[in-house]
C-alpha cells in the first residue's frame, strides 16, 4: 500500500512528524501545508547579514534603508521599515508584544503553554487559515444559530466543510450549552467549534455559571471520541459591561481541558484597539498534545506556510503601527478612554428599555446582552427585513438583520441619537403590525 506521506513534500512531512499526535487534528490542506524555509525565503535568510545582500524582492538607499517616495512616507511619521516586509509569521517583536498582552489581559494563560501568536491580515484571514488547517469537507463547523454570517462563507462555502448549528439561547436567557453538547456528539469523528465572544450578532458573552458549563459541554463530547478543534472568535474582547460576566477568554480552558481538543484564539486591533482599518490580526495554537517547543514550532510554520501561500505577508506598515502604539505609555489610558465612549452607550440602551416598557411589550423582544459593539431585537408579528428596509425608506435608519434578527450597533451611533434610534425602530414595526 502506498505510504500517504509519500506525496507530501519533505517539509511538510518533517512538520507532521515534528506535530506527533496533534498532526491528527488537521485536514488534508492542513497536513500538506509547510512553511518554505528553503528556496528564496531560505537563501535570503541564510543571507541576511551578508554586506552585499542581492536576494530580497525590495529596494533599499545607499545607505541601506528602505527606498520610500516621500509621497507615502510623508502620511505616517514611522520609521523606514514600516515599508519593508513584515515577513509571514508577522513581525518578531510585535508578535511577542502581542502575547504578553494577551496574559496580561488573561491571567489564565500564564499558566498554559501555547505558540506565538501568527500575525493574520485581521481575524477574517484567521478564520480562513484555521479553516484550511483544520476543516476537511468530510469535518462539521458546529456554531450557534446566532451568528456572523461570514463562518458559513468561509468554512462551508469557501473550503466545503458541512454545517451544524445549535441553539444559542436557553428561553431564561442563559447559554444553551446542553444544545451545545448535543451538536458536538453528531456523526463524525471530527468538529470544528467557534465560540465568539462577545457574540456577533447578540453582544452576549457568558456569564461565570455560562462559561463553566461551554467548558463542560465540550469536554463530556470529546469523551465519546470525538477531536475537536476549538476556535475562540475573540474579536471584541474586553468589552463587557456588567458583573459577572466571565472577563476571560475561553482559550486557556481549552488549552488544558483534554487531549483530544486543540485551541485556537483568533483575536487582534481591530474592535479590540478600534482600529479597523489596519486588517491585523492575531493567531495562537494551544492544547494538552503539544509538550514540546517543537511542536509549537512546527504548528507556527504551518500557519505562516498558509499565509506565505496566500497573501504571503501581512501590512508591516499596520504591524509597525500596532507595535508603536503598544509601546506607547499613553496605550492603555487612551484605551479605557475609548471603551467608557461605548458603555455610555451601552447604558443608554439600558436605560431606554427601562423607561419605555411599551416597546419590549409590543414592538419586539431584546436577546440577551450585556458586551461589546452590538445588541439584537427580534420584532413581533413582522418580517425583520420588511423592518430594516421601512426604517431605511421613512426613518432615514440603518440596521442589519442577521440570523433573523436586527442587529443594533451602538458602537456607531452617539449616545444623544441613541433615543431617536429606537423610537424610529418601534413606529416602524408598531406600523408593520398594523398594515
Amino acid at each position: 500500500m502506498k505510504d500517504p506521506d509519500s506525496t507530501l513534500h519533505p517539509l511538510a512531512a518533517d512538520l507532521n512528524a515534528k506535530l506527533g499526535p496533534v498532526a491528527e487534528f488537521l485536514s488534508a490542506t492542513g497536513k500538506r501545508m509547510y512553511f518554505p524555509y528553503g528556496g528564496i525565503l531560505g537563501q535570503g535568510a541564510e543571507a541576511k547579514e551578508c554586506a552585499l545582500n542581492a536576494t530580497i524582492g525590495m529596494a533599499f538607499e545607499d545607505d541601506n534603508t528602505a527606498l520610500v517616495m516621500d509621497s507615502f512616507k510623508k502620511a505616517i511619521n514611522l520609521d523606514k521599515k514600516a515599508y519593508l516586509y513584515a515577513g509571514s509569521f508577522g513581525l518578531q517583536n510585535l508578535r511577542e508584544v502581542w502575547k504578553g498582552l494577551q496574559m496580561q489581559k488573561n491571567p489564565s494563560m500564564a499558566k498554559v503553554q501555547y505558540s506565538l501568536p501568527i500575525v493574520t491580515s485581521a481575524l477574517t484571514h484567521g478564520l480562513r487559515v484555521c479553516a484550511e488547517l483544520f476543516a476537511d469537507p468530510e469535518d462539521e463547523l458546529v456554531i450557534p444559530d446566532l451568528s456572523w454570517d461570514n463562518y458559513e462563507l468561509i468554512f462551508r462555502d469557501a473550503v466545503g466543510c458541512k454545517i451544524r448549528k445549535f441553539n444559542t439561547f436557553m428561553r431564561t436567557g442563559k447559554f444553551d450549552a446542553e444544545s451545545l453538547k448535543t451538536a458536538l456528539q453528531s456523526k463524525g469523528d471530527k468538529k470544528v467549534l467557534i465560540l465568539n465572544f462577545p457574540n456577533n450578532p447578540t453582544g452576549y458573552t457568558p456569564t461565570e455559571e455560562d462559561a463553566k458549563n461551554i467548558v463542560a459541554a465540550v469536554k463530556t463530547a470529546v469523551r465519546k471520541n470525538k477531536k475537536v478543534v476549538v476556535v475562540l472568535d475573540d474579536a471584541y474582547f474586553g468589552l463587557v459591561y456588567e458583573p459577572g460576566v466571565h472577563k476571560e477568554s475561553l482559550f486557556a480552558d481549552f488549552c488544558k481541558a483534554d487531549d483530544r481538543i486543540i485551541a485556537v484564539k483568533l483575536d487582534g486591533t481591530t474592535k479590540e484597539d478600534y482600529a479597523w482599518g489596519l486588517r491585523i490580526g492575531f493567531a495562537s495554537f494551544g492544547g494538552k498534545l503539544f509538550t514540546e517547543p517543537e511542536q509549537f514550532k512546527a504548528i507556527e510554520a504551518k500557519a505562516a506556510g498558509n499565509v506565505r501561500s496566500s497573501i504571503s505577508n501581512c501590512s508591516s506598515l499596520g504591524q509597525h503601527i500596532a507595535l508603536n502604539a503598544y509601546l506607547d505609555p499613553q496605550y492603555q489610558k487612551q484605551k479605557d478612554k475609548k471603551f467608557a465612549v461605548l458603555k455610555r452607550r451601552y447604558d443608554m440602551v439600558r436605560k431606554i428599555f427601562k423607561e419605555h416598557p411599551e416597546y419590549t411589550k409590543v414592538a419586539f423582544r431584546p436577546m440577551p446582552f450585556n458586551s461589546g459593539y452590538f445588541m439584537c431585537v427580534k420584532p413581533i408579528a413582522v418580517d425583520p427585513e420588511a423592518v430594516r428596509k421601512l426604517l431605511i425608506r421613512k426613518y432615514s435608519t440603518g440596521v442589519i438583520v442577521l440570523s433573523g434578527l436586527v442587529r443594533i450597533s451602538f458602537s456607531t451611533v452617539p449616545t444623544g441619537k441613541l433615543r431617536k434610534l429606537f423610537d424610529n425602530l418601534y413606529r416602524a414595526i408598531c406600523e408593520l403590525q398594523t398594515a
